[in-house]
């Protein structure tokens, strides 16, 4: 489907707010909080202490991962009567680890516009000050809570090439540091807090140099992690044992396959007919 996202027609907008610093809003987001009908947020408390700065005065109403799914169809018959609808979080651009895709995605399910402003985010300045190859790189977000799932995801990264950028709690990050080690190794790694806040403060090492420290550490994490720079010769191997290496990792099939193309240099609908012709 087709969209002009400027034709005039009632929309949601998806504006990015300050991760720290006040300063960082553009003054796109602050006419466009201005100009909506009201506005869609993760936490009205949050919302409000961040409208009143800059004394805006808006309708808020509460729009968070618990409550996405009924709030969806209010948006959408809000829609249909001509209003314009801001989607804000507590902190950065929504969607991003954040709230805001089932709303998102059930507007333009209905053919309304979703107009996404651009503005802060906090992996942006994290993995361009982290010393770390900025390109390719693979944001992956928060990892699941369970040391197992954990595990899983990480061995389902290891073998690949990208920089990982990941977001972590403070109460994890421990953890989550040693399950790193034990998975992907001894890697590069820099991580960022309290980004753009004065007391905003980056460390750059090793992970098993950062473990003993990072228990000092307070506020949200950004961790970006040194991809795999091993080369490794997959010449011997047959397509089969090329994509069962990542299988027995814990990769889904669709990523294998991907992965495996990439690293013969063939395209995937060869290695997907090459594979499944010998699968059985």
């Amino acid at each position: 489907m087709r969209q002009n996202s400027y034709d005039g027609s009632a929309s949601l907008y998806l504006i990015p707010t300050p991760i720290g610093n006040m300063d960082d809003i553009t003054v796109r987001a602050l006419k466009t909080l201005e100009m909506v009908d009201f506005i869609l947020c993760e936490d009205t408390r949050e919302s409000s202490k961040l409208l009143n700065h800059f004394n805006i005065k808006k309708k808020l109403v509460s729009c968070h991962e618990y409550n996405e799914d009924k709030i969806k169809e209010y948006v959408v018959s809000q829609l249909s009567l001509g209003k314009n609808i801001g989607l804000i979080t507590d902190q950065g651009s929504p969607v991003v680890s954040d709230p805001g895709y089932v709303v998102s995605k059930t507007v333009i399910e209905h053919h309304y516009n979703v107009i996404a402003l651009p503005g802060a985010t906090a992996f942006v300045p994290a993995l361009t000050s982290s010393g770390l190859s900025p390109s390719p790189f693979l944001f992956y977000g928060f990892l699941q809570t369970k040391e197992s799932r954990i595990k899983q995801e990480l061995t389902s990264l290891k073998k690949l090439p990208y920089t990982l950028i990941f977001y972590e709690a403070p109460h994890r990050i421990h953890k989550t540091l040693e399950y790193m080690l034990e998975v992907l190794g001894n890697r590069k790694i820099s991580i960022h807090r309290e980004i753009s806040k004065l007391h905003e403060e980056i460390c750059r090492g090793t992970i098993q140099e950062l473990i003993p420290i990072v228990d000092e550490l307070k506020g949200e994490f950004v961790l970006i992690v040194d991809g795999n720079h091993d080369v490794v010769d997959y010449s011997d191997l047959s397509v089969l044992e090329h994509v069962q290496l990542y299988l027995d990792d814990g990769m889904t099939e669709k990523d294998a396959i991907k992965l495996v193309a990439k690293e013969r240099g063939v395209a995937k609908s060869i290695i997907y007919k090459e594979y499944h012709s010998h699968k059985n």
